[in-house]
This record gives C-alpha cells, sequence and structure tokens, in this order.
C-alpha cells in the first residue's frame, strides 16, 4: 500500500521540484501537527490565509451550520442567499462608501482578472498598467501583469497592451495616460519582499488615475484583513482605490476572493454583454459564510491593532543580529534579509529542523517571510525569537 509521501509524489500535480513536502494531520492555532503528533509552529499563516489561525472555532461553528442549511445551489447571482448577502453587506460597512458593490469569485488570480475586466468594460480602453516585482496570481490574465519575466517568458503570448513601471519611481506616473484602462498595484509589494511605498507615492498614482479617467486597482489579496495592522492597506496611506481585490486572509481558512467597486462602474458587467463575468462557485454559502465569522473574529478580538506590537516583538529582537541585514515590515509580516541566498536557505532549513515553518519569497531570494496567525500571543513570539536567533547564529558559523 502505497503512503501519502508517495501518493503525493506520484499522483498529485506539483508546481515545483522541491516541495516542502512535510504533513499535517491537524492545525489549531499557530501550530500544525504531523504523524505521531510531530508540532510545527505556522509562521507563514499558508501564505496570509489563516490570520485568525487554524480551525478558530467561531469559524468552524459558522461552517458547520451553513452545511445543515445548503450548499451550492446556482450559478453565483441567480438565487438570493443569506451567506452572500450577509457577507457583501459586512463588507459594505467596514469599507468606504465609494466600495459598496462586492463581485464574490473563488480565488485572488480571479479577482484580478474581475477586476481588469471591468476596467476594460468600463472605460472602454485597453491599456493595463502593472508593476515590476509585483505578484497578482497564476491564471493567464494575471499572470500577464506580473513583474517577473522568468515566471512569464514560458507562457508567451499573454495579454497585450500590458506596461510595467517601477514601484516607488515618481517619475514613471505620468505614464499613465488617458488611454489606460487602469493601473493595478499592490499597496505594499509582498513576494518583492515586502517593499513599502514612500511616502506620497500611492497619492500621486490616485492624483494622475483622477486626472487620466483610469481605474486605480489595489490587490490586497496577501496584505489585507489585518496583516499590516489596519483592515486594509489604503487605510495606511488613505487612498481609496475604484477597484479592490481581496481574497486569502478573507475567508479564515476556506476559499474566496473578491472585487469590489462602486454600484455605477460594477453593474457594467450585467450588459454588453450580460454576464460580462460569471463564476459558478464564487460566493459558494459556505464559504461566505466562514468569511463573515472570520471578520467578526478579526473586529471583536482588535486583532489588526496589535498587529504592529506583536510585529515589532519580532523585528527588536531580529535586527539586532550582524547576520541579519535588513528588517521590512508591516505589522505582523515581514522580510528577514541576509547578504545572500544561501545564508537564507540555510536559515530556512535550520528553522524547519526546530519545527518552524518559513517560506521564500518568489521575487527576494535573500529574505525569508515571518507572517503567523494574528492570533499570536506576544509570550509565544518571544519563545520563537530565541529559536530564530538559534537558527540564524548557526547558519552562519
Amino acid at each position: 500500500m502505497l503512503t501519502n509521501r508517495q501518493i503525493f509524489f506520484q499522483h498529485i500535480g506539483l508546481p515545483s521540484q522541491k516541495p516542502l513536502a512535510i504533513e499535517i494531520e491537524r492545525a489549531e492555532g499557530i501550530y500544525m501537527y504531523g504523524p505521531n503528533n510531530k508540532k510545527y509552529i505556522d509562521l507563514v499563516s499558508g501564505v496570509s490565509v489563516s490570520n485568525i489561525g487554524h480551525c478558530h472555532p467561531k469559524v468552524t461553528s459558522a461552517i458547520k451550520n451553513q452545511l445543515d442549511k445548503y450548499m451550492h445551489l446556482m450559478v453565483y447571482g441567480e438565487y438570493i442567499q443569506s451567506p452572500q448577502v450577509k457577507l457583501a453587506e459586512k463588507l459594505h460597512s467596514i469599507l468606504p462608501k465609494e466600495l459598496d458593490t462586492t463581485y464574490f469569485v473563488n480565488s485572488g488570480s480571479e479577482a484580478i482578472d474581475g477586476a481588469m475586466k471591468l476596467a476594460k468594460r468600463y472605460t472602454g480602453r485597453t491599456e493595463i498598467i502593472a508593476y515590476k516585482n509585483a505578484y497578482h496570481g497564476g491564471t493567464h490574465g494575471a499572470l500577464s501583469i506580473l513583474g517577473n519575466e522568468k515566471m512569464k517568458y514560458a507562457f508567451r503570448p499573454l495579454l497585450p497592451d500590458i506596461r510595467h513601471l517601477e514601484f516607488n519611481n515618481f517619475q514613471h506616473i505620468d505614464q499613465v495616460t488617458e488611454r489606460t484602462a487602469c493601473v493595478v498595484i499592490e499597496p505594499i509589494q509582498a513576494e518583492a519582499g515586502i517593499i513599502l511605498p514612500e511616502k506620497g507615492f500611492l497619492q500621486a498614482i490616485r492624483k494622475r488615475c483622477n486626472e487620466t479617467g483610469a481605474l486605480l486597482i489595489y490587490d490586497e489579496i496577501q496584505m489585507g484583513f489585518g496583516r499590516t495592522g489596519k483592515m486594509f492597506c489604503f487605510e495606511l496611506e488613505n487612498t481609496i482605490p475604484d477597484v479592490l481585490c481581496l481574497a486569502k486572509g478573507m475567508g479564515g481558512g476556506m476559499p474566496i476572493g473578491a472585487f469590489i467597486s462602486s454600484n455605477e462602474i460594477m453593474r457594467t458587467l450585467t450588459f454588453n454583454p450580460v454576464l460580462g463575468h460569471i463564476t459558478t462557485f464564487g460566493g459558494h454559502p459556505v464559504c461566505c459564510a466562514s468569511a463573515l465569522a472570520n471578520i467578526e473574529v478579526l473586529l471583536e478580538e482588535n486583532l489588526p491593532d496589535a498587529a504592529n506590537t506583536k510585529g515589532k516583538i519580532f523585528e527588536d529582537a531580529l535586527s539586532k543580529l550582524d547576520a541579519v541585514k535588513e528588517i521590512r515590515r508591516a505589522g505582523l509580516m515581514m522580510a528577514v534579509d541576509f547578504k545572500d541566498e544561501e545564508i537564507n536557505d540555510r536559515v530556512i532549513n535550520n528553522l524547519l529542523d526546530e519545527g518552524l515553518v518559513v517560506d521564500r519569497f518568489l521575487f527576494h531570494p535573500t529574505s525569508f517571510r515571518i507572517g503567523p496567525p494574528l492570533t499570536i500571543a506576544e509570550d509565544e513570539i518571544k519563545f520563537i525569537n530565541k529559536k530564530i536567533v538559534h537558527c540564524i547564529q548557526k547558519a552562519i558559523i
């Protein structure tokens, strides 16, 4: 009889030749458990998915309650379903009045694709501007605006009329013109290694979009839902996008995404042609019930407010090490940067040996990511810091 590990390598489609391949049987809070009860501490949160920890009881209860009522009924947008309605109402209550209409989808990539279609439909334009070293997903549309050629060249031709600018380059902003349908940007570049916007950069882009009639699309798929110390990134710079893309931390561990805009903009998907965007499982009632409970936990437990304090505990302990070149941080998400990729690899391997699961950034190979569930306790952070310090010192001996 084949083991789970053998089946994993023989029968599951994998995105890399060297997956982490640790086996997990259950998870709770910040902890994951393998066979024989081997314990791991999750410092990645499934890449910002498990912001309220694994299997939060309020979320699992909401899922079970919805399962007893119904699951899939009909293609999204046809029936009035309470979980979708309540979730849309909750999002409206915590977002600016300009962002009052939510289109539910299945993932971040689909949110990006839907947002780009919406921008083309609303403006009647074709040019899309994105940024170098940005990550927006793996579908053909999202891949077209991804800012790393190495991940794209094997799949060309992709979408035409895409222009990539440099993040934090004020001089490039004038390249947004009257033929630009939209500017798609991460307010904080995640896979580039937690690159924060310079003061005034996002405001300047907002101003230019206003001047040219281009839509401003924020990709908060990885950095939204409390990760940065605010519920949403745009609150940090007080710039409101025309379209907001969400996923990952939205669902409390269940798959769901959304692109959110004004009713005026969103309704252009309903005619010329009808069904301008359609999705079978977007807004799945079980996922919506989970997402609603997830948002309630974030708000009730004040998790966004505590993120910056908890992140600073990590930063204060690790920034003192000579081997650490730089720490770039936003709330409870940070990049720990070393002088070369070899040291970073040794540190990551040492951490896994100690039961600490971290992750590399796609576009910054000399850094590793620390982004645990926002529910992590301060005493847990201090315990983890001791292990991380030991692993870094061991890597440079």
